[in-house]
């Protein structure tokens, strides 16, 4: 079952960490990444600064072998950097494992990541190879991305999904009711019984997709 997590790691662990060392109050976001050979190509914005050598700003890294300045927008300031395979880190672990990193945003507080794994074990596979290297992620978030399904109900049908819009516009689930069931199958033009049955099954369907969804949050 396809897994998205969101980590969080020191800001010094992840690449481009070093830039809070001379710009303590930017924020780091990730725009892409591209595969290369030998190399890892993460593309990055920098936030919250009117520093001009910009690529100065970040000291050295035995990661990084090569960082520029791509384009820039006021205080925001786009870069792209050859990050080494040799040198073991969170980007060289993904791309080891073959886990997609979906976006990451960074701090001098921290730097808080997302990733998907075709099936769980490949996030747990990450994690073990970070405990490996003494890389101390945590994990803050765990959910499922393929929702709950019956095996008779796998869709929201037009009339449930009619019959539901309806009876939250008109109040029925307020506390008191603001409307009965009998006259939600007037305006509807169907019997009391037909709107109960097409409520719980949209109910059910609307209840199973959310259920999917629900982050794991670990003790």
């Amino acid at each position: 079952m396809a897994t998205e997590a969101t980590f969080t790691v020191p800001s010094d662990q992840f690449p481009l960490g070093t830039v809070f060392n001379q710009l303590p109050n930017v924020t780091v976001e990730l725009e892409r990444i591209v595969p290369a050979r030998d190399v890892v190509i993460p593309y990055f914005w920098v936030r919250g600064t009117e520093v001009n050598d910009i690529e100065g700003a970040f000291t050295e890294h035995p990661g990084v072998k090569d960082i520029r300045l791509v384009d820039s927008v006021e205080d925001e300031y786009l870069l792209r950097v050859e990050w080494s395979m040799e040198y073991a880190d969170v980007l060289t672990i993904l791309t080891e494992t073959e886990v997609p990193l979906i976006g990451a945003i960074g701090t001098n507080q921290q730097w808080t990541f997302e990733v998907r794994g075709d099936q769980q074990s490949d996030i747990a596979d990450f994690q073990r190879r970070c405990r490996e290297l003494d890389i101390p992620i945590t994990l803050t978030a765990l959910h499922a991305l393929t929702r709950l399904e019956s095996a008779t109900e796998d869709t929201l049908t037009d009339t449930q999904q009619e019959a539901l819009i309806l009876a939250y516009e008109r109040g029925y689930f307020e506390s008191p009711r603001e409307i009965t069931m009998a006259e939600l199958g007037e305006e509807l033009g169907i019997s009391q019984q037909a709107v109960a049955s097409r409520l719980r099954r949209g109910i059910k369907h609307v209840l199973g997709r959310t259920l999917s969804t629900i982050t794991v949050r670990p003790d």
